[in-house]
This record gives C-alpha cells, structure tokens and sequence, in this order.
C-alpha cells in the first residue's frame, strides 16, 4: 500500500441512504483529506445527485489508483452494476448481489494493498439474508472473506470507545452464553487494536459489569465473581491493564471516561446507548482483528428517509477520517 493509496467505500443498501451519503461526504471533502471512492453504480448515483440538487460530478474508474487524480474534480466510481432499479426505501432483493460484489471487491483490494482501508456504508441484512445470505451482519461476513480470523466489533468517537462482547443476540441469549472465554477474548482484540490502530502504548480497559451495582455482592446475579472477574485476571495475566467489573451506570460520565481507553461490555445496548448519546451522529463502527483497516457509520440504512435529502453524513466522514488516522498509524 503506498502512502497515497485511497480508502474504498462500499455502496450499502442501494435503496438506503448510502448513496446519498457518499455524495455528501464527497461534496464535504476538505483540503488534506485522503481521496476516497465509491463500489457502486455510477449512473444511480448521478441521477440520485440531480435528483437530490447535489453538484457532485461523478466519474467512472479502470483502477483505484486513479481516485487520487480524479478526487479533486468529482467523485470517483469504481462500477459496480445493479440488477434492478433501485426504489427508494424499498430494498430488492434482486440487488443483493451488487451489495455483496462492493463489500467483496473492497476486501479483495484492501488485501492486495491497492486502498489505505475500506468504509462500508449500511445494509439491510434482512433483504440480504432473504436473498440467501447466511451472516449475522458486515462484521461475520468480513471476517470470513478475509480468511476466517478472529474479530470484534468496536464502536468509537472522540469521547469515547466500547466493544461489546456479546452483539447481535437477543439480552435474554446474551446473558446465557456470555462466558469468560468471550471477554478474555474480547479483551485481547480490543488492546491489539488499540496499540495497532490507535497508537495506544499500554491500553487501559475498563469491564462493565452484568449486573445492576456490580451483583452487590452476588445478591443481585453471580455473573461478576463467576463469569467477569476471572476474565479480568486472565488479561492482567497477559500484560493487560484491566481493571472491574464496574457499575455500568457509573462507567460512562466524563470523569469515569478519563480513566480507561476503552471499555467491554457485556451485551449490545450496554455499549451503543452511551456511546450514541455522547456522540449520535459522529460515533463509528471498527473492526478489531482484521488485516486491514475496516470502518461503518454507526446507524443504518434510514429506509424512512430516503430521497428527502435529510441523510446526515457526519458518521461517514467520521469513519473515512479515523480510517485515514488509522491507515497511516497501522501496526500489524
């Protein structure tokens, strides 16, 4: 990958606010800003740029290389074609292979070091999933396509970091099989990604407890002497700085955020309700384990919104910039 090489952004739902999006971060660019471009259809997102009253000239690609020369003037396409025409708010199935071709074909470059990292805009797994896709979401599928190893999902901002150990299960399923085995392991990705794309020496990590006032003491669930605390000495045994299981309900205020780099959680909305209230629209999706930098907006694909012109880009020029941060700091 060469210092100037460009970040990939994937088109996401074609019937979702991603295009949409990608306009808008283009038309934002500031001077410095690492050239991006778009695994999408060009013509869509053309006729999406009139329609919505965007001057974003858009310009079709043979390689990423040419994004550099291209980035200045319009935004550069490398085509990815649909198969149906896009409606918007209703996604079909019938484009879900476009979908996937973007997230793939970004993999493969990023792989191959043609781009700095690739930014994915959202999906509609439900329509991928109709059309036979067999993942739980963008970060099972990653994983796999690039070679099966071993991640987790980080969602940061300026003000704050959380990796859930749990994701996308129902609570009553996450508290039955949380276990040590998946904090020490989440544990782990997450001190490795904060060395090796933030540039942090001695990562401190925070571990939320399960349950309200930390268990008080076992009378309100055992999970934190049975489940968390071996956990949190097993990563103290690998060198990490751990420290809990802490009171969720205080770990998130300024002061608490002052004393760790990031913080495990237990379940999904233990980590997505503070990180999306200290910072709803600036707040971002990482990867943790892959071999290549891997950034998303944190929301999804806004169907009720689509066409109005009302996408907010904040979360996805977020992702491009600490994708940029993270491309030029990246230690394997």
């Amino acid at each position: 990958m060469t210092a100037t090489a460009p970040l990939a952004v994937t088109m996401g739902e074609p019937a979702g606010i991603g295009g949409e999006l990608s306009l808008k971060a283009w038309s934002m660019r500031r001077q410095g800003d690492r050239p991006f471009f778009v695994l999408d259809d060009a013509s869509r997102l053309a006729a999406l740029a009139g329609r919505l009253g965007l001057d974003v000239p858009v310009r079709e690609l043979d390689r990423p290389a040419e994004a550099e020369r291209v980035f200045a003037t319009a935004l550069p396409v490398l085509p990815v074609r649909l198969r149906a025409p896009v409606k918007a708010g209703q996604p079909d199935p019938a484009n879900a292979p476009a979908t996937l071709e973007a997230i793939e074909r970004a993999v493969e470059l990023a792989l191959a070091g043609e781009i700095a990292g690739l930014v994915t805009n959202p999906i509609q797994k439900k329509t991928l999933q109709d059309a036979g896709f067999r993942h739980p979401g963008h970060t099972e599928y990653l994983a796999e396509l690039a070679g099966g190893v071993d991640v987790a999902m980080m969602l940061a901002c300026p003000e704050l970091r959380v990796v859930p150990v749990t994701i996308h299960l129902s609570l009553a399923e996450a508290v039955r099989v949380l276990d040590t085995v998946k904090i020490v392991r989440a544990g782990r990705l997450a001190a490795a990604g904060l060395k090796s794309l933030f540039g942090i020496e001695r990562p401190r990590l925070a571990v939320a407890a399960l349950n309200p006032h930390a268990g008080e003491q076992g009378s309100m669930g055992d999970e934190e002497s049975r489940v968390i605390s071996p956990a949190i000495e097993a990563l103290k045994r690998d060198g990490i700085d751990a420290h809990g299981p802490a009171p969720a309900d205080t770990l998130f205020h300024a002061g608490a955020r002052a004393g760790y780099d990031a913080v495990l959680c237990m379940y999904h909305d233990q980590a997505l309700i503070p990180i999306k209230t200290v910072d709803f629209a600036g707040g971002v999706n990482v990867t943790l384990g892959l071999p290549f930098v891997r950034t998303s907006p944190d929301h999804g694909t806004a169907l009720d919104i689509v066409g109005t012109g009302r996408a907010d880009p904040t979360s996805l020029i977020a992702g491009l910039r600490m994708a940029d941060d993270m491309a030029r700091r990246r230690r394997t």
